[in-house]
């Protein structure tokens, strides 16, 4: 096993991995829509909080060696489902339309720092 810490991470002293590697499949931490360095989430409700944690799996994904493309499952956290449609809007531009992943989501009753959700991905090395 092979455990990445994100700088950012690091920075913050949380207390898990960025992500682990086991074999070819890399297991990602769940992901909020934070400001990178900060426990502050982004501005734009539901849209820009989207943007910002597609952005944050992004800059782990690549910190491990892979991308987008790479992405095999992602879990869906969501702290209001009715805002399910605006979040697929976000989140379809960040895949290929033929290499979508497959997904899960579901709704919770909160979500760390207030967040309005929460990704969690798994991605396979090539």
């Amino acid at each position: 096993m092979q455990y990445f810490h994100t700088p950012d991470m690091k920075e913050a002293g949380l207390p898990f991995s960025s992500a682990v590697r086991v074999g070819d499949m890399l297991y990602l931490s769940g992901a909020l829509g934070i400001l990178p360095g900060t426990p502050r989430l982004a501005e734009g409700g539901l849209a820009g909080e989207a943007r910002q944690t597609m952005q944050n799996i992004g800059a782990v994904l690549r910190f491990c060696g892979l991308d987008f493309a790479d992405v095999v499952k992602c879990t869906i956290m969501l702290a209001d489902m009715s805002e399910w449609a605006e979040f697929n809007k976000v989140y379809v531009t960040y895949f290929a339309p033929d290499r979508l992943p497959a997904r899960s989501a579901f709704g919770c009753s909160g979500l760390a720092l207030g967040g309005r959700l929460e990704v969690e991905c798994i991605a396979r090395y090539p």
